[in-house]
C-alpha cells in the first residue's frame, strides 16, 4: 500500500469514486465527494496529488476555479468525459490548473504511471506540511517551516535567525519588560508577537500600538483611557489600549517617537503597574507585559535628550536584536517560498514557483527594505508574471546587459539560454520531446544545446 494519499474528488455523482477505486488498487485514496468534503480533508490529511472525476459534463466551473487556486501546490490530475473538451471553461480550468487529464473509460495501466510521475515530482518539490497552514509545535525553534505564519520573519535556518529563536525561548517565559531593536521593515512586530505566543500570557490579548502614527494629542486617552465628561466630546467612559491589554501584552511599535510628557506617564505606569485615566480621581491597577520596539538606537536618543533615560533602562530589562534581511542571505529562499504560499490566492493561475535565476538574484539581492520588501516584490510578481515561473524580471531585479565585472553581452545571452532550457526542462519533467517543442526546436537542437552549456541530458527512462 502506497502510503502517500491521494485526494479523490467527485464533481457530480459520487459514484465515480468507487470507478476510481477499483482501477487503483494499491494507492491511498482520500474520497471527497464535493469541494467542502474535499476542504475538509485536506485539513485534516494533506495531499500532494490530487484526482478530479467529472461523471458528465464540467459544471460550477467558477467555485472549482476559486478551489484550485486555494490549492495551487497540488498537481491535479483530471478525469472526464471526452465531450467536455469542447467546453471553452473546461479547457481553460484544465490549462490552467491540472498537471495532466485523462478520459472515461480509464486506462488504468496509463493512470497508475500518471500518478506515479506526479507523486515523484510533488516529492521533489516539496508540498506543505499542512492545509491549514498550522504547526505541529508551539516552540521558537519550530519555526523554520514556511506553514508558521505568525512567526514569519523567524523563518530560516542562518545563525543569526536561528541565535534569535533560541533567544525568544529565553525571554518569553519572563514578566520583565523586553525592547526590541531592529530597521524598518526588519519583522520587528511579527518577534514581538512570538515572544507573547510563546509566553505564559499567549491565551491573553496582544494589543499592537503604532507610537509613530497617533497624533500627539490623542495619544494620552488612547492609551489611558478616559471619564465621562473628561473634555468635549467624552459623552462616555472608554477604556484605553493598556487597559485592554490586561492579561496578555502590549506592544508599543517605534517607542522612540512617544512625547516626552507621555514617557513619564508611561515610566510611572511601567514602576507601579497602575493607570489613571483621563479625568479620573483613582488609579486602576493593570497586569500588561510591555514590549517595546525601535527602528532607532534608544541609547543615542537619550544622549541628544529626545528620550528618557530612567524609561530607557526601564524597558531595557531583556533586549532582542532583529537581523536585517542582509545578514540572513541564506534564509532568502525560504522566506519567498513562504510569501509564495502565504498569498497563493493573489498569484497568476498558472504560476507554480521560482526560476533558478529568480532565486539566485533573491540572495544577492541587499534587501534595503528588509523583509516587508521582500513581501512587495513577491506579492507584485505573482500577479503581474506571464509565465509558470517567477523570472528575475518579474521580481525586479533584471540583470544589467553589461555586468560589473565587465562581462560582454554574449555571456548574459548565454546564461538566459542556459536558465531557459533548464526551466523548460523543469516544467517538462525532464522530457526532452515536450521541453524541445516548448523552446521551438527539435530534439537534436536540444541535445546540442545541452551539450554546450554542460547540462546533463535526461536518463533515458524518461524519455517516451
Amino acid at each position: 500500500m502506497n502510503p502517500t494519499p491521494i485526494l479523490c474528488l467527485a464533481v457530480g455523482d459520487r459514484g465515480v469514486l468507487d470507478a476510481a477505486a477499483a482501477a487503483l488498487p494499491g494507492w491511498t485514496l482520500c474520497r471527497a465527494a464535493g469541494l467542502a468534503e474535499a476542504r475538509r480533508a485536506l485539513r485534516v490529511q494533506p495531499a500532494p496529488v490530487g484526482l478530479l472525476l467529472f461523471d458528465a459534463d464540467p459544471r460550477g466551473e467558477e467555485a472549482l476555479d476559486a478551489f484550485l487556486r486555494e490549492h495551487w501546490y497540488m498537481l491535479w490530475i483530471a478525469v472526464f468525459h471526452p465531450p467536455a473538451l469542447h467546453v471553452p471553461a473546461w479547457r481553460a480550468l484544465v490549462h490552467e490548473h491540472c498537471w495532466d487529464f485523462h478520459t472515461w473509460p480509464l486506462d488504468a495501466a496509463r493512470l497508475h504511471h500518471t500518478i506515479g510521475h506526479a507523486q515523484g515530482m510533488a516529492a521533489l518539490r516539496g508540498a506543505p506540511s499542512g492545509g491549514d497552514g498550522q504547526c505541529g509545535s508551539g516552540t521558537p525553534e519550530a519555526a523554520d517551516g514556511p506553514c508558521c505564519a505568525p512567526d514569519a520573519a523567524l523563518t530560516g535556518r542562518s545563525a543569526a535567525i536561528v541565535r534569535l529563536r533560541g533567544q525568544i525561548g529565553k525571554v518569553a517565559g519572563a514578566s520583565a519588560p523586553v525592547l526590541i531593536w531592529g530597521e524598518s521593515g526588519s519583522g520587528k512586530e511579527l518577534v514581538a508577537k512570538a515572544v507573547h505566543l510563546h509566553s505564559p500570557r499567549a491565551a491573553g490579548p496582544f494589543v499592537p500600538v503604532n507610537c509613530g502614527a497617533m497624533p500627539a494629542s490623542l495619544i494620552q486617552s488612547e492609551l489611558f483611557g478616559y471619564e465621562r465628561g473628561a473634555f468635549t466630546g467624552a459623552a462616555r467612559e472608554k477604556q484605553g489600549l493598556i487597559e485592554s491589554a490586561a492579561g496578555g501584552s502590549l506592544f508599543l511599535d517605534e517607542i522612540g517617537d512617544l512625547p516626552m510628557e507621555l514617557q513619564a506617564n508611561l515610566l510611572r505606569f511601567l514602576q507601579e503597574k497602575t493607570i489613571c485615566r483621563v479625568g479620573a480621581t483613582r488609579s486602576v491597577e493593570v497586569d500588561v507585559r510591555v514590549i517595546a520596539a525601535s527602528h532607532v538606537q534608544l541609547q543615542q536618543a537619550v544622549q541628544r535628550g529626545a528620550f528618557r533615560e530612567d524609561l530607557y533602562y526601564r524597558l531595557n530589562v531583556l533586549a532582542l536584536d532583529v537581523p536585517p534581511l542582509r545578514d540572513r542571505r541564506d534564509d532568502v529562499a525560504a522566506l519567498a517560498g513562504h510569501f509564495f504560499q502565504l498569498y497563493g490566492a493573489e498569484r497568476a493561475p498558472r504560476l507554480r514557483g521560482f526560476s533558478s535565476r529568480a532565486m539566485q538574484m533573491l540572495r544577492e539581492h541587499d534587501w534595503p527594505g528588509n523583509v516587508r520588501e521582500l513581501i512587495n516584490r513577491v506579492r507584485r510578481a505573482m500577479v503581474m508574471a506571464e509565465g509558470r515561473l517567477i523570472s528575475a524580471a518579474d521580481l525586479g531585479l533584471a540583470e544589467p546587459a553589461v555586468q560589473s565585472d565587465g562581462a560582454p553581452l554574449g555571456d548574459a545571452r548565454s546564461r538566459a539560454e542556459r536558465d531557459a532550457i533548464d526551466a523548460s526542462l523543469l516544467r517538462a519533467g525532464r522530457n526532452m520531446t515536450v521541453a524541445a517543442r516548448e523552446l521551438g526546436v527539435s530534439r537534436m537542437t536540444l541535445y546540442r544545446l545541452l551539450a554546450k552549456h554542460g547540462i546533463a541530458p535526461p536518463s533515458r527512462a524518461s524519455q517516451p
